[in-house]
């Protein structure tokens, strides 16, 4: 993962890209138990629209799949996104608030899973994905994903 940190700061340093934030299930493993995953998501914003052609690269032993902002939800998360330390290089990750609504935004398996884990480990609160759910529409789905899950 050092490996892809360097990257992806020489890339917003040279101005491939404007920014970048570690998001999926990599970027989950900074809040919970290590959970399996093939490659690393990274969501991007990128100086034109015409900027990227294809998605993934091989960084080490890191697939690595390039995702633009696609919505004001991953666009704001993008911009909230935290530095975390990955061997001594800087790394921006999603905060786990938008990691849980953002995959509360998919609606896959994985992807509540993922905010189960999120909200077992402490990371984030109901509280907190309720009011980032309620800012991007998406309440009535938290609402949903609170009846079938936590109110056992």
């Amino acid at each position: 993962m050092k490996e892809v940190a360097q990257l992806l700061n020489e890339m917003r340093a040279s101005g491939v890209i404007i920014d970048y934030a570690l998001f999926g299930a990599a970027a989950q493993m900074r809040y919970t138990e290590p959970v399996a995953t093939l490659d690393a998501d990274v969501l991007i914003a990128l100086p034109s629209p015409e900027g990227l052609e294809g998605e993934a690269v091989r960084v080490d032993a890191w697939p690595v799949q390039f995702i633009p902002v696609f919505s004001p939800l991953t666009r704001h998360a993008l911009v909230q996104a935290e530095t975390a330390d990955f061997e001594g290089v800087p790394f921006r990750v999603v905060r786990a608030d938008y990691l849980a609504v953002i995959a509360l935004s998919v609606g896959r398996s994985k992807d509540f899973t993922r905010i189960l884990g999120l909200l077992e480990s402490g990371s984030v609160s109901g509280e907190e994905i309720a009011r980032l759910a309620e800012r991007h529409d998406l309440l009535e789905a938290w609402k949903r994903f609170e009846a079938r899950f936590l109110n056992e």
